[in-house]
């Protein structure tokens, strides 16, 4: 197994430089996912580190070996594609141990298909299994060879719904199992959220946060990151004195910030991260525009009463009925759960280790 390092690497298309001058390190045996919007430079980066992409600067080792020049079937890498890439004329056997035969190795090829759960398959032919199978097929294939590091290039976006939950349980215990370094491309958050040790958010071929899932969620570096992960409401406001001030004076004390004052600031709160009060002094004033009953939970949609913002929030759905449209309401925040940004969205205030409560 590898620990991957990449240091100042840089990315160009003729003069158009998509990955500027990019640092990460990858630890031995982790599952790592680039997650970012389209365009990002998530799969061109995961393309450099598999030999696909050429690198115009910086250097990206596999443990203590430099592989900028080294030709990709030297790097022994495993690689699963969007689009399965198995062989078609092949049987499920045949293409899970086609790696085998071109390294003229022979033994392992009933481990994996047991390992993902599709030797009864064997002796079928592509076209005859599911897309979730085939995709069983190639992760096998990846695997077989025993490669040092796993490259996954959105390997879930073909399937439905119902085949992506059951193949991520597939690939976050196969990963486990097997204690392979991994890293994962993917543009779905929720996905990320559920199979990653650690998650890099990328913008623009640049990092923006490096970190684990939870901390990224309820520590986001920016509003960027705020905004990409989950669902949030961005709400302008004001620092006082240590406290969050909103438009319309209703004020939270916050101990990270008591030694800003003046300062413009945004606040994100998610939706889980208001507390709606239909009698009460205190809160963000507004009115219930419509709801959404979700079983579980119910999403309300709040127009507050300076008209500048409708915001989003989720309660447990009760017995009683819900608010109504029209209703007038209160909402507070949970203030050890919101983050609070300067006014550019650069930087998390609260992002200390004094107030951190993750």
């Amino acid at each position: 197994m590898s620990k991957i390092i990449i240091k100042d690497a840089v990315k160009k298309y003729g003069n158009n430089t998509v990955i500027p001058d990019l640092n990460a390190t990858i630890r031995d045996g982790e599952l790592f996912t680039l997650l970012g919007p389209s365009g990002c430079g998530k799969t061109t980066l995961l393309r450099m580190i598999a030999g696909f992409n050429s690198i115009e600067g910086g250097d990206i080792y596999f443990n203590d070996t430099r592989i900028n020049d080294m030709d990709p079937s030297k790097r022994n890498i495993g690689m699963v594609f969007q689009n399965y890439a198995i062989f078609p004329n092949m049987t499920v056997r045949d293409n899970v141990a086609f790696g085998l035969k071109n390294r003229k190795i022979e033994t392992e090829t009933d481990k994996y298909l047991n390992l993902m759960q599709i030797m009864q398959f064997a002796e079928r032919m592509p076209n005859q299994l599911s897309g979730g199978q085939q995709q069983r097929v190639a992760l096998a294939r990846a695997l077989v060879i025993t490669p040092d590091v796993l490259l996954m290039d959105e390997p879930l976006s073909n399937l439905d719904a119902k085949l992506r939950l059951e193949m991520r349980s597939v690939i976050r215990h196969t990963q486990k199992d097997v204690g392979i370094t991994t890293v994962y491309v993917t543009h779905d958050q929720e996905e990320a959220m559920a199979i990653s040790d650690t998650i890099a958010v990328m913008k623009d071929g640049v990092i923006q946060h490096v970190g684990t899932p939870k901390d990224i969620y309820q520590r986001p570096k920016n509003v960027f990151v705020a905004t990409f992960i989950g669902r949030t409401n961005i709400i302008p406001a004001r620092v006082e004195n240590g406290s969050i001030v909103f438009g319309n004076g209703y004020r939270v004390e916050m101990d990270c910030l008591k030694q800003t004052s003046g300062q413009e600031v945004l606040c994100s709160v998610r939706p889980e991260e208001f507390v709606i009060s239909p009698d009460g002094t205190e809160g963000i004033s507004g009115v219930v525009k419509e709801y959404t009953y979700l079983g579980l939970n119910t999403h309300y949609f709040v127009e507050t009463d300076d008209g500048q913002k409708t915001v989003e929030i989720v309660e447990e759905s009760s017995i009683e009925d819900e608010l109504k449209p029209g209703q007038r309401v209160l909402l507070q925040v949970k203030k050890h759960k919101i983050n609070v940004f300067n006014k550019e969205g650069s930087v998390n205030l609260v992002r200390s280790e004094a107030f951190y409560e993750g």
